[in-house]
């Protein structure tokens, strides 16, 4: 029988969900019955049935149709305060743990075997006494450890989460790498096999970076700025290759703008706006467009972005803030998003080694 398995990571935005969007998706392909939770959650979203469910929880679920009770996928919320209720006693860890507990011995059929996915590095939700070590040995589960490509970097930080796996006695499963850069992938996993060696710890994957998985779509964008649409709802899911400022004089920029670029560009520029919109009909350029700066742009001129079904959206900040907190940014996969969803799947399943898992938990 395939045994379940509790996906963790070296640290926040390293890929677990990306991998539980191939692995599950693999293991299916493989004739395996598998399913999906996670115990804890901390980014949270209302269902159609007004059920608040951790928002990758639903991601996978959707995406594959799971028929599974949404708070069975994801027993433990953790919103603001949560922590403070825990430390001044209104919350109890026991009930926690056995909400969890649970949760999993009903998702757990007779021939399906889970992939639970952990939040954050092993040692987050310490303070209420439920790490990612402590919920796998809860459940039984050995570790998928998951790193950012790399190698002294990537392994030192290996170390550190594996010590709490040792501390809490809980076999590591194997280590994927993440987002490896491609011309050091060969390089990297022959190194790697070796670090891993005295640990006696397979590496079961290495994944190389793909930019379209790190590409924001403009809907991230607008979702991190609290913005609303002045136009072009409709193509918020557009990826833009490249985000650029806008300052110069019409004319000039005119002649620069490219295919995928996402500008910003203070609102009152009205000279620059048009010569998007200009060039924009010309040639059906790809472009998406932040509008910054204390006032929105005029009427007239939302108007004809709306005719170009140009995405834009106005934020109240200066142009060079925007770029600051877009460059710090880390997008993750939403569920409307079936582009990425499917490019993850791809590129996860193209560089993990099933069989191996497969003989592992088999």
């Amino acid at each position: 029988m395939f045994k379940s398995f509790f996906i963790a990571s070296t640290g926040q935005h390293v890929g677990k969900t990306t991998l539980s969007l191939g692995l599950l998706s693999g293991l299916q392909k493989r004739k395996i019955s598998v399913s999906y939770m996670k115990p804890i959650g901390q980014e949270v979203e209302e269902t159609k049935a007004g059920v608040w469910v951790d928002k990758d929880a639903l991601l996978i679920k959707e995406h594959f149709s799971l028929n599974v009770d949404d708070r069975c996928m994801s027993p433990v919320l953790i919103p603001p305060g949560f922590t403070k209720d825990f430390l001044d006693g209104k919350i109890q860890t026991e009930h926690l743990s056995d909400s969890i507990t649970s949760s999993f011995q009903t998702l757990r059929k007779k021939d399906t075997a889970l992939i639970v996915e952990g939040t954050g590095h092993m040692g987050v939700g310490s303070i209420i006494n439920l790490n990612n070590a402590q919920v796998a040995k809860k459940l039984g589960l050995p570790i998928l450890l998951i790193a950012s490509g790399g190698l002294g970097s990537a392994f030192d930080e290996l170390a550190l989460n594996k010590a709490l796996c040792d501390l809490y006695e809980v076999p590591v499963l194997g280590v994927i790498l993440n987002r490896v850069k491609p011309e050091k992938k060969e390089m990297i996993t022959s190194y790697m096999q070796k670090a891993l060696k005295p640990w006696n710890v397979p590496l079961l994957g290495c994944i190389p970076l793909d930019p379209i998985l790190g590409i924001p779509s403009i809907f991230d964008l607008k979702n991190l700025f609290h913005g609303t649409f002045l136009s072009g709802e409709e193509c918020q899911l557009k990826h833009f290759k490249q985000i650029r400022l806008a300052a110069a004089s019409a004319s000039f920029f005119r002649e620069t703008i490219e295919p995928g670029q996402l500008i910003i560009t203070p609102a009152h520029r009205e000279d620059i706006i048009l010569a998007i919109l200009g060039k924009h009909r010309d040639i059906s350029k790809n472009v998406g467009i932040i509008l910054t700066g204390d006032l929105p742009p005029r009427n007239f001129v939302i108007e004809e972005l709306k005719k170009a079904h140009i995405p834009a959206f106005h934020i109240p900040l200066h142009s060079d803030e925007v770029l600051e907190k877009i460059n710090s940014f880390t997008a993750k996969i939403q569920k409307e998003d079936g582009e990425k969803i499917m490019e993850a799947i791809k590129v996860t399943q193209q560089n993990i080694d099933f069989d191996l898992l497969i003989k592992l938990l088999s």
